[in-house]
């Protein structure tokens, strides 16, 4: 399924033509509506895409290249801007055709509230779903000032509809008292790091449907400062990439990623997409079977 209302523009480095024969489907979600401090990730999936134009095809990590890959970048959905609420609508509808038409779904946010359609889509079809979320902020909080629709409540909202306990958090350094609280009684909590817990958890998983959703914050700010509520005290993007390996390496079946809050207009020497473009790959390579 194409997007008919896709941008004119660059795409993700080797990028097939054919949608109808690619496995995986890269699409953009270029939304920052409700963002507590800084906005700006809407520039995020096209900073990307035009940072993987320096990548290698060829990832010495998993001995793959993306010109053995199979993918389709679909280019951005065009959101109505200022409206959150049909904006998911939007995301959740998109998704849900792809999952329809057997593909692999890798969203380029935008904020990450845009993370709520897609979980609610692939859990439609997986209902044994299990949740990674890798960021520097629990997310877990049930509204921001009195709004529901806050890229701080997407995984409370994941945790209502799935589950606390199908729900794997990790690196989350920043939070209310209330959502730490929260996630150690309810969900599987593990602040601060990422790649120790993530390893003791994989096996539990066994080969589980997963999906993946990573907050770029959840990197140092001396790695990522491109992102609109960066953090101090973040892992580092060898880290970052160590844990990708990890779930690529392990046996659980993973059925979509994303990859949200790059806020480029923050980082003039444009490391942030630089990082982001990298991990696009090794997500693409690593996840994609």
């Amino acid at each position: 399924m194409k997007l008919d209302q896709a941008y004119s523009g660059n795409v993700f480095i080797c990028s097939s033509e054919h949608y109808e024969s690619s496995k995986a489907v890269i699409y953009g979600m270029p939304m920052d509506y409700t963002v507590s401090f800084r906005p700006g990730s809407r520039f995020g999936p096209s900073k990307i895409r035009q940072a993987s134009v320096g990548l290698e095809e060829y990832s010495p990590y998993l001995d793959k290249s993306i010109l053995d890959s199979s993918y389709f970048d679909a280019g951005d959905l065009l959101l109505p801007f200022g409206n959150p609420g049909r904006s998911l609508e939007v995301i959740g509808e998109y998704v849900r055709g792809l999952l329809a038409d057997d593909k692999f779904p890798i969203g380029l946010g935008g904020e990450h509230l845009v993370s709520w359609p897609i979980i609610e889509a692939v859990y439609e079809k997986y209902l044994d779903l299990a949740l990674i979320h890798i960021d520097a902020h629990a997310d877990l909080r049930e509204h921001y000032e009195g709004e529901p629709l806050s890229h701080s409540t997407p995984i409370r909202k994941a945790a209502a509809l799935m589950g606390g306990k199908n729900v794997y958090q990790f690196g989350i350094r920043s939070g209310s008292k209330e959502e730490f609280l929260f996630g150690r009684e309810n969900t599987h909590f593990h602040p601060f790091e990422v790649a120790a817990p993530l390893k003791m958890e994989l096996p539990k998983l066994g080969r589980r449907p997963v999906y993946v959703t990573i907050d770029i914050d959840v990197l140092d700010p001396s790695c990522a400062p491109g992102t609109g509520t960066a953090e101090a005290g973040g892992i580092t993007s060898k880290e970052l990439l160590d844990a990708i390996h990890l779930i690529a390496g392990s046996d659980v079946n993973v059925v979509g990623c994303d990859l949200v809050e790059v806020a480029p207009i923050y980082d003039p020497t444009e490391q942030t997409p630089i990082v982001a473009a990298k991990l696009i790959r090794e997500m693409l390579l690593g996840f994609v079977k």
